[in-house]
């Protein structure tokens, strides 16, 4: 599993979107709050079942509110064949280091 730091994420991002897709295992109530741009909400818990949306072809970066749910998340994705990639510090740290506009929770 790899992990990025969110300035990773968003040196990607303004580089090359395309190029990867964005999982957010978190739970709707989190997701309404705060969540970043093009990304697909499948909660944790519904993980093996919402994995049809996803291009094993193309790497999936995998978030959650400080990075743990993402990192169980990414131990799956990767058994299943994805390339994952956890997001380090998840949305928070995301909200406190590159978009302080973002609500922290």
């Amino acid at each position: 599993m790899q992990n990025w730091l969110p300035q990773d994420l968003s040196k990607q991002l303004s580089t090359a979107p395309e190029a990867i897709q964005l999982l957010d295992v978190r739970e709707p109530w989190e997701y309404r709050l705060v969540h970043l741009e093009n990304s697909h909400l499948v909660p944790l818990s519904q993980l093996t079942y919402g994995l049809n949306n996803l291009n094993k072809a193309l790497p999936v970066v995998v978030i959650c509110h400080h990075g743990i749910r993402s990192a169980h998340a990414c131990y799956l994705l990767e058994r299943l064949g994805f390339q994952a990639i956890n997001l380090t510090g998840g949305i928070d740290l995301w909200a406190r280091e590159v978009d302080p506009s973002l609500p922290i929770y």
